[in-house]
C-alpha cells in the first residue's frame, strides 16, 4: 500500500520516494503475509482445548418469532472448561451452526445463514428467511458437540423482514425487542419541544426552507400506519432512505399517527440563535439544534444486511481477519479531500512513515492542491483497514459515518475533536471507546506513540468500543431508536394528523406473506 507522495519532486527525490513506498509496502506486505502462519498455529493450538458448556450465547435472532430483521444474528463467546473467556479465534473448525424450518406447506424454509469469526474469541451467527417459517430450529455445535440453548425451537410463525405483520402494539413491541427505555439524545432534543402545533408552524417551516438550490427536505406524515409525503427542493433522491427505514418499521408495529419535516442533506438545519423549529436529521452540531436520527448509513445496513449491502455492523466484524496481536502497528486512513485536517494528517504521515498508512482516494474539495497530496489512491476494502492496528476517525464535511463502524472493528480508533456528531456520541466515553485527538490533530504522534508503549490499555480501548457497538449499534438498536423518538415525538404533537392532498402515498413492498395469529389494530395511547 502506497503513500501518495507529489508527482512534481525532483528526479533523485522521486527516486528515493519510490523506493520508499516499495520498501513500506514490502514490510507491510511481509507483515500481513506471516499472518497465515500465525492463524493456522493458533488454531492447532485451541483445537486441543475443551470447551465449557457455559460458552456465552445471547442475541436477537435467538428470538425470531418477536424481533424480525432482515439478518437475525446471535453472538457465541467461547468459555474453556477453565471458566476463561477466550481472547483469540480458534479457527474455523472448532464451532458450527445451522437454522432449518419448515414453511406452512411443509417444504424447507428457505433460510441462508453464516458463521462470521470475529477474531477475538467470540462468533456471530446469522441468518436471513425468505419465506414465512414454522418449526424453526437453531443449531450450535462446539467440537461437534450440540450446544444447550434455553431455547432453540420456534413453533412460529418466523417472519421474513417484508412481511407486513406488525405488533398492534407499540409498547409490546419495544418490550419484547429490548429497547432502551430513555435515550439520552432523544430526551435532550425534544426537551425544546415540549407541544407541537405544526397548524401553526407547518407553512413557516415550509416558508423558511422551500431552498431548491440548497436545501432538500421531505414532510412526512404517517398515518394509521401508512407513509406519505412531500418534498422540497432540487434534489431529494436521499428521500429513499427515509422512505425505507419508515415502512419496515410500519411492518414491524402499529406506529401512532404523526407529522414531521425530515432533512435529506449532511448538515443540520436549525442554528440554535434562531428561531428553533423541529427538524428531523442525521447528523448534528454544536451549532443546531436539529432532532438526530441514526444516519442513513448504518440505518441503510440495518435493513439491508445479508441483501444489497456488503459493509454492515455484523459483517465489519466478522471479515476483520487478524486479532489483535496479528496487526500492523500503523495507523491507516483512506478517504477523500472533504475537509482541510484531512490533507493535514497527509503531512504528518509523511513526516512520520513509520506510523502512518494514509491517503488520499479522491480530490473534490481541494483539486488545485492534487499536486501536493496526491495522486490519488485506490479504493481499499473497509475490511482490510483492521489489517492495522489503529483507525482515525476525522470529520468529512459534517460528522464522518463510518465511526460505528471502526468502533465494531477490532482495531483502536482516535477520534477527531469535533462540533459534529451522531445519536450515539452523548453515550460514549473518551478514554474508555475511543482516544480523542485535538482538533488540528496537533497531538495525533503523541497519542499514537501512547498507544504503541501502553499496548495493553490500547487493546482494551478496542474490546470496549466493540462491545460498546455490540450493545448499542446493531439493527436491533437502531430500529428501537426510530422507533422511540417517532412514539415520544407523537406525545407532544397537539394538531390532528391529516394527509394533505399535494402527499404522496408511500406504499409498502409487494409481498405474498400470510399474518397468522395477529389482529392489526391501532395502540390505545
Amino acid at each position: 500500500m502506497e503513500f501518495g507522495f507529489p508527482k512534481d519532486a525532483s528526479s533523485s527525490q522521486d527516486v528515493e520516494m519510490k523506493s520508499f513506498q516499495t520498501t513500506t509496502r514490502t514490510l507491510d506486505d511481509a507483515l500481513a503475509s506471516n499472518l497465515f502462519l500465525l492463524n493456522l498455529f493458533s488454531s492447532i493450538r485451541y483445537s486441543q482445548l475443551s470447551f465449557s458448556s457455559k460458552t456465552i450465547v445471547w442475541g436477537p435472532g435467538l428470538n425470531p418469532e418477536n424481533i424480525t430483521l432482515k439478518a437475525r444474528y446471535f453472538f457465541i463467546q467461547l468459555v474453556t472448561k477453565g471458566g476463561e473467556n477466550l481472547t483469540e479465534s480458534v479457527g474455523p473448525n472448532v464451532i458450527s451452526s445451522k437454522i432449518i424450518g419448515k414453511t406452512e406447506d411443509n417444504a424447507p424454509c428457505h433460510i441462508w445463514y453464516q458463521l462470521l469469526d470475529c477474531k477475538d474469541g467470540s462468533y456471530i451467527v446469522r441468518y436471513r428467511i425468505y419465506n414465512v417459517c414454522f418449526n424453526l430450529q437453531i443449531i450450535v455445535k462446539i467440537q461437534n458437540k450440540i450446544l444447550y440453548l434455553k431455547q432453540s425451537k420456534f413453533k412460529g410463525p418466523v417472519y421474513e423482514e417484508e412481511c407486513y405483520c406488525p405488533n398492534p402494539s407499540i409498547h409490546s413491541w419495544l418490550e419484547s425487542n429490548d429497547c432502551v427505555q430513555n435515550y439520552t439524545q432523544i430526551l435532550s432534543d425534544l426537551e425544546l419541544f415540549p407541544n407541537v402545533d405544526f397548524d401553526s408552524l407547518r407553512n413557516k417551516i415550509i416558508a423558511r426552507y422551500n431552498q431548491p438550490n440548497r436545501i432538500s427536505i421531505c414532510h412526512y406524515v404517517i398515518k394509521s400506519n401508512k407513509i406519505y409525503r412531500q418534498c422540497y427542493g432540487q434534489h431529494v433522491g436521499f428521500k429513499i432512505f427515509s422512505d425505507e427505514i419508515l415502512l419496515s418499521i410500519t411492518r414491524k408495529t402499529t406506529l401512532p399517527d404523526v407529522e414531521f419535516f425530515m432533512n435529506l442533506g449532511d448538515w443540520p438545519l436549525v442554528p440554535k440563535d434562531k428561531l428553533i423549529y423541529p427538524i428531523f436529521s442525521w447528523c448534528g452540531s454544536e451549532d443546531t439544534r436539529d432532532v438526530v436520527l441514526p444516519t442513513y448509513d448504518i440505518t441503510e445496513s440495518s435493513i439491508k444486511a445479508m441483501d444489497s449491502v456488503m459493509l454492515d455492523m455484523l459483517s465489519v466484524q466478522g471479515n476483520t481477519k487478524l486479532s489483535w496481536n496479528e496487526k500492523i502497528n500503523k495507523v491507516f486512513w483512506r478517504g477523500r479531500d472533504s475537509r482541510r485536517e484531512r490533507l493535514d494528517l497527509i503531512d504528518i504521515g509523511r513526516s512520520n512513515p513509520h506510523l502512518f498508512n494514509a491517503s488520499i482516494t479522491n480530490f473534490f474539495f481541494f483539486t488545485d492542491e492534487i499536486k501536493k497530496y496526491g495522486p490519488e489512491q485506490k479504493h481499499v476494502s473497509f475490511f482490510d483497514f483492521f489489517k492495522y492496528k489503529y483507525q482515525l476517525n476525522i470529520d468529512g464535511t459534517v460528522a464522518a459515518y463510518r465511526f460505528p463502524y471502526l468502533l465494531a472493528g477490532n482495531s483502536l480508533v482516535f477520534k477527531q475533536k469535533s462540533k459534529y456528531y451522531e445519536f450515539f456520541y452523548k453515550s460514549l466515553t473518551e478514554g474508555i471507546h475511543f482516544v480523542s485527538i485535538k482538533n488540528d490533530l496537533s497531538d495525533l504522534v503523541e497519542k499514537i506513540n501512547w498507544a504503541i508503549k501502553n499496548d495493553d490499555k490500547a487493546y482494551n480501548i478496542s474490546r470496549e468500543a466493540r462491545e460498546y457497538t455490540r450493545n448499542n449499534l446493531m439493527p436491533q438498536h437502531i430500529f428501537c431508536y426510530y422507533i422511540t423518538l417517532i412514539k415520544e415525538w407523537s406525545k407532544r404533537l397537539t394538531n390532528s394528523i391529516q394527509v394533505f392532498p399535494e402527499m404522496e402515498y408511500i406504499p409498502q413492498p409487494k409481498n405474498n406473506c400470510k399474518c397468522i395469529g395477529k389482529k392489526i389494530k391501532r395502540d390505545e395511547l
